[in-house]
């Protein structure tokens, strides 16, 4: 851990940041999504150290964290993208660092990435359809578009409209209705309030609490850690690729080396 890390890691008053989540929570539940002891490379330069991290089911979990800190590499090894070096992933029980992106997204992982990244020669319709690429149950598929044009009327009205044609926000909006439509047990969303004006971030913050209520498990990676902490369950805070921080994020919003480090605050 590098003096500034430990810095802000030896702000927390005592008890009052719980430490990186073991097997099981005090309810019994098990473990939706498990970094054990990650360590990713590229190629020679080490990017994520001995990282640990758990979700469980049902649970909103932001991970934050200055430029460079490993927050968007964290999400690209939970996929898949970027390969374990050490340690193990597990989701639903089962080991998925051996396997590959589309594996991982088969057994109910889906992603909201950066910058969207919706298709812009397709139109609202195809984007959402390409979110459901891997399901053949026709009739529960049409129940989840309907569900996401409950939470996006606009996606419901422009089914023709070429996605690339449409604002920032609105193809935030169809970024993550693509990410529904493939009926996920968790959405990892990264940098959902990158470029967007302050009225689209209100609101698409209000829409993954809804989501997350309705029992959809989220990992939301963010630099806007007020708004983060604001509607998730528990946090967890990188600093050159260590976790230096973790706990509930009520507690984590009133930690003085958050407030200083993170928030803004003196």
């Amino acid at each position: 851990m590098n003096a500034e890390a430990a810095r802000v890691a030896g702000a927390a008053p005592s008890g009052a940041v719980a430490p990186a989540g073991a097997a099981a929570d005090a309810a019994g539940r098990e473990p939706l999504l498990e970094l054990k002891d990650v360590t990713t490379h590229y190629g020679p330069i080490r990017v994520l150290h001995h990282v640990d991290m758990v979700i469980y089911p049902g649970e909103m979990v932001c991970l934050l964290g200055g430029n460079a800190s490993g927050k968007s590499t964290t999400l690209k090894t939970i996929l898949g993208i970027v390969r374990v070096s050490e340690g193990e992933i597990r989701f639903r029980g089962e080991r998925v660092d051996p396997l590959t992106t589309s594996d991982r997204i088969e057994r109910g992982m889906a992603v909201v990435p950066e910058n969207r990244r919706i298709f812009p020669k397709m139109t609202v319709r195809e984007n959402l359809e390409m979110g459901a690429y891997l399901r053949k149950d026709r009739k529960e598929m049409d129940e989840d578009l309907e569900y996401v044009f409950s939470l996006f009327p606009r996606l419901g009205e422009r089914l023709s409209q070429l996605g690339g044609t449409m604002s920032g926000g609105e193809q935030q909006m169809l970024a993550m209705g693509r990410a529904l439509m493939s009926r996920p047990k968790l959405i990892l969303m990264d940098e959902p309030s990158m470029g967007l004006a302050p009225l689209f971030v209100e609101r698409i913050f209000e829409i993954i609490k809804q989501v997350n209520d309705r029992g959809i498990s989220v990992f939301v990676v963010e630099q806007n850690a007020n708004v983060a902490l604001s509607i998730a369950d528990r946090g967890y805070v990188l600093q050159t690729g260590e976790v230096v921080l973790s706990g509930a994020a009520q507690e984590l919003l009133t930690n003085e080396g958050m407030k200083r480090a993170y928030l803004g605050e003196t």
